[in-house]
């Protein structure tokens, strides 16, 4: 459930205390603020005169955070690495959210998805013309020549990674084996804009302009998140915005790449039945790799995958 909902209001315009030089930091290192985070948020000043929207200070992680957030991406990869080595025609979509739970478990760590906001599983699966949020089931029986997208949260200590893969049943078409491998592709194209002092639309107009090159379009509605001290934090990221928009990129920042790609039109609708399950209107296949990164000082780090 690395997807996050496009809402009428994604940010807030937050007012944060004002530190002294001596004060102690803000983001808990222990060391004064003047030789922290000052020429820090100095530089964000400069922006928010600029009218750029800036990140709050309550997503910037501290490096003790990034590191415990690091433990739980291990988790996270371990269970879709599980998945990629014994995923096959006949398995059904219900074995897959039991190996998610048995992982889980052993690790004495917890699904993220698993009710959250009454989502009655601990993974996504979202096979062919599925976009996302998927429901295991028993019934749900995968076939040779099927794609799924297996989205899979984890929550480890009070810090969460968030990731999916897409993984190809058999032999696939030829059609849906270029949809997944461009829509991996496109990931790639997005890191290159990942940088410092960079505004996050910079990222995902590269990646609606890939995917429209390539004749397919990007779900509007659904997009990333920020992550890792919460499941959906800010910014809420947009794979079809307008370069030179959104949030400014900084160092301690972290966030979901994910865009939903769709080899028909890029509109979708939701299930009447269960309430969760994202189809594309059009019945056409969709694909969607999720990679968790952040933002460092020369670039950036990829932290679940």
């Amino acid at each position: 459930m690395g997807n996050r909902i496009m809402e009428n209001n994604p940010f807030q315009v937050e007012t944060e205390v004002k530190l002294g030089r001596n004060d102690d930091c803000w983001c808990g290192s222990g060391k004064k603020y003047k030789k922290c985070h000052c020429d820090f948020d100095a530089r964000l000043d400069e922006y928010r005169l600029k009218k750029i929207l800036v990140p709050p200070r309550r997503i910037i992680k501290s490096p003790e955070q990034v590191e415990k957030i690091r433990e739980s991406a291990k988790i996270n990869i371990e269970i879709l690495d599980y998945i990629g080595a014994h995923i096959k025609a006949g398995v059904t979509t219900q074995e897959i959210d039991d190996w998610v739970c048995e992982i889980t478990k052993k690790h004495g760590a917890v699904a993220a998805t698993l009710n959250f906001q009454g989502f009655p599983k601990s993974v996504c699966t979202s096979i062919n013309n599925v976009v996302c949020h998927g429901i295991p089931s028993h019934d749900e029986v995968l076939k040779e020549g099927d794609i799924i997208n297996v989205d899979a949260s984890t929550i480890y200590n009070g810090y969460y990674s968030d990731s999916s893969r897409m993984y190809c049943i058999g032999e696939v078409s030829a059609e849906r084996k270029r949809l997944v491998e461009v829509t991996k592709q496109s990931l790639d194209v997005g890191l290159q804009y990942v940088q410092p002092w960079r505004k996050i639309g910079d990222m995902g107009a590269a990646i609606n302009a890939f995917a429209m090159e390539n004749g397919y379009s990007v779900v509007r509605q659904i997009g990333g998140h920020g992550v890792g001290l919460d499941f959906h934090e800010d910014p809420w990221v947009s794979y079809v915005c307008p370069k030179d928009t959104g949030m400014l990129m900084v160092p301690g920042m972290m966030f979901t790449i994910e865009p939903m790609i769709n080899i028909g039109r890029a509109e979708i609708k939701i299930s009447e039945e269960d309430g969760w399950t994202v189809y594309t209107e059009d019945g056409t296949d969709s694909a969607q790799w999720e990679i968790q990164v952040l933002v460092t000082e020369d670039g950036y780090e990829i932290i679940s995958y």
